[in-house]
């Protein structure tokens, strides 16, 4: 047994002897390439500085390239920059300005033409193992290979980003982080800890048990055996996992489903005693079905019990990266497993079993992985606890901030985080808890100290994905939008640190700030011109009112009434430099209130021309209620200014919405 291990250990001293160890020098390493670290990689390289994007898998983009194809918007005025120009990317690819909702190879072919046009380099399979550090200084970084026994990297970088879902670079970095929900009391709040709400819920009665009403035979699959804690209080628990599905109901593109090897049927217990409580057999009572171009889907959790396998993640965030794999395979098994049951099993009424048998895995996405998207979504995990926390109150708007370098605007959002036993009126019965969604304030600034750790912990470093916020908060804040908003600020903000030889906490915010307006893309394209509401003061007593709202482009929009007399409302313009430019205006579905025809006059500096928007013919795309409406393309000149003027001229049915205006130089 000696001489078997003695030879076994030099075999592994002679493995390790020929093992690679490969160094690294850089100005800005950024680990993760998620949407944000994508941006942040090519944002660095288009300020001159060189740039180490690093990679634990071998896919680019996230969850924006992993299934997620609905994007979470909250209100478009926020995303800018990079961000607003991936989504225009997006809308070239399929012939608009912008859109909202597209398919994951589209994305990924976006993804990747950054890192082509910003030549970046790109280390795939390479994951952190330790960081070193003199002081507040991050040193180096060093990575294992993920398919390699001893394969190892060392990287020296002056500024790290962390851009990971999972903040591993962050974690080993000294810095101050937290995993799960934080008690009301910590940040005075409303709606952290544990939230027992009406939303993605079971109806009561539904029994627990494996038998029904007998606590004897145990909880079925899914059931935690703790007891609910006090609404409110804190915890370690983190909201469910889920894939983002994309699939196919075209037949000569679709792969059908296949049954997992591990399937247990009875993990699915609960989805029949759901299903026979509501009395409900469509399939989109169970699933949320967001449909994509070409005949593709974006499916997400809807209801009691559907994809997010809660309760099945609580370790990931602290897990060794071999748990997590163990994790991220049940989770893989678990959906698999529950679109297998659905489509076959036939406890399932008919009719749900038949529309999910019309969907199947699409040929021609992830073709590498199995037509699966590799990227499971973390919702959730580490965040770090840095120079300033954001919470509830700046969701609500009854706190600002000055330093704002990204801006949010979606709906505190939490997924379930248990499934758990109550009693009520004398029963046991299952109930999911964790779940919140409450709508806040208007759009709101994130404080470029978000993302900065206290500054006497580490100096170098930038954190724009697990950023220093409450675990409420940060439902809001955690859009792919917002991420990689964030992640061009944090490229920027390692740049002037960089040529100001500063801590990042130094950096003048005002620097970031400044970019978005004179700069955004960073390679000299002048900003869109926008005039806002905010721009056009209108007199008290006047009929146009301005609603504050969230539901339309920024802050606010106005709104006339059905009235005799003509009214009109100017949006003047100007530019700087004379061109072609299209003009548009933001058109905000106020469904049967709204009027169905407005009449617009466009002045080019030149002639004036009558416009018509036709409710009938926009059609609003995507998780938003406004869309950008083209109004035409027009020779304007520096010298003369424009308008576009909007009026209660022709048949007016309904309230007419002025909002913003819009003018994008053609290319």
């Amino acid at each position: 047994m000696k001489k078997i291990l003695f030879i076994f250990s030099a075999a592994a001293m002679l493995l390790c002897g020929s093992c690679s160890h490969e160094e690294y020098e850089c100005d800005v390493c950024v680990y993760g390439g998620t949407s944000s670290g994508v941006i942040a990689a090519y944002a660095v390289a288009k300020q001159g500085k060189k740039v180490l994007l690093v990679e634990p898998a071998y896919r680019l983009g996230g969850l924006s390239s992993g299934g997620l194809g609905m994007t979470d918007i909250g209100n478009k005025q926020v995303v800018k920059g990079l961000s607003l120009d991936f989504y225009r990317r997006v809308g070239a690819h399929y012939g608009a300005l912008e859109q909202w909702i597209f398919e994951p190879s589209v994305a990924e072919s976006i993804f990747k033409g950054y890192i082509e046009r910003g030549q970046v380099e790109v280390l795939y399979g390479h994951r952190i193992l330790e960081a070193a550090k003199q002081g507040t200084q991050l040193t180096s970084i060093k990575l294992e290979n993920v398919e390699k026994f001893c394969g190892r990297a060392n990287v020296k970088a002056k500024v790290y980003i962390d851009c990971s879902y999972e903040g591993d670079l962050m974690a080993r970095s000294g810095v101050s982080y937290t995993v799960g929900r934080e008690p009301n009391s910590l940040y005075n709040e409303d709606y952290n800890g544990v939230q027992m709400r009406q939303y993605h819920q079971f109806p009561d009665g539904v029994d627990p048990y494996v038998v029904e009403g007998d606590p004897e035979s145990g909880l079925l699959w899914g059931i935690s055996p703790e007891p609910l804690a006090e609404q409110g209080s804190g915890d370690n628990k983190v909201q469910a996992y889920n894939y983002r599905m994309c699939l196919t109901d075209v037949k000569e593109n679709a792969i059908p489903i296949t049954r997992p090897d591990d399937y247990d049927s009875t993990k699915y217990e609960l989805l029949l005693r759901l299903i026979k409580a509501k009395g409900d057999n469509s399939i989109h009572s169970y699933f949320h079905f967001s449909h994509m171009p070409n005949h593709k889907t974006d499916i997400n959790n809807n209801g009691g019990f559907s994809s997010d396998m809660i309760g099945m993640n609580h370790n990931y965030p602290e897990a060794s990266y071999e748990e997590r794999e163990k994790i991220i395979e049940a989770h893989r098994s678990y959906t698999f497993g529950l679109l297998w049951f659905l489509g076959h099993d036939e406890r399932v009424p008919e009719q749900i079993r038949n529309e999910m048998l019309r969907w199947g895995l699409p040929k021609d996405e992830y073709v590498e992985y199995g037509h699966w998207t590799p990227q499971l979504y973390i919702r959730e995990a580490r965040r770090m606890v840095g120079e300033y926390v954001t919470t509830q109150a700046n969701c609500d708007n009854r706190i600002t901030v000055e330093d704002g370098i990204g801006m949010a605007a979606y709906t505190m959002d939490s997924h379930n985080c248990q499934r758990v036993v109550i009693v009520k009126d004398g029963k046991a019965m299952v109930k999911n808890e964790g779940d919140a969604q409450i709508f806040g304030g208007l759009p709101y600034d994130i404080s470029y100290r978000s993302i900065t750790p206290k500054r006497e912990e580490c100096s170098n470093l930038l954190v724009p994905v697990c950023l220093s916020a409450s675990h409420i908060a940060y439902g809001s804040i955690r859009m792919e939008p917002v991420f990689m908003l964030l992640g061009q600020s944090a490229a920027k903000a390692a740049c002037l640190a960089i040529d100001g030889g500063v801590k990042v906490q130094e950096v003048d915010y005002r620097d970031i700030q400044r970019m978005y307006e004179v700069d955004p893309l960073l390679d000299g394209t002048a900003a869109d011109i926008v005039i806002d509401d905010t721009a056009i003061e209108v007199d008290e007593k006047s009929d146009w009112k301005r609603i504050k709202a969230n539901n339309g482009y920024g802050r606010s929009y106005f709104t006339l009434d059905p009235v005799r007399a003509e009214r009109r409302l100017r949006f003047p313009f100007e530019v700087k430099e004379s061109g072609k430019y299209k003009v548009y205006t933001y058109y905000i579905n106020l469904w049967n209130a709204g009027t169905k025809v407005t009449e617009l006059e466009l002045f080019d500096g030149k002639q004036k021309q009558r416009v018509w928007l036709d409710a009938g013919k926009i059609e609003v795309k995507g998780q938003t209620s406004g869309e950008w409406v083209l109004l035409g393309e027009y020779d304007l000149s520096a010298e003369n200014p424009g308008y576009v003027e909007f009026t209660n001229n022709g048949k007016v049915t309904g309230k007419i919405v002025a909002d913003a205006v819009l003018l994008v130089k053609s290319k």
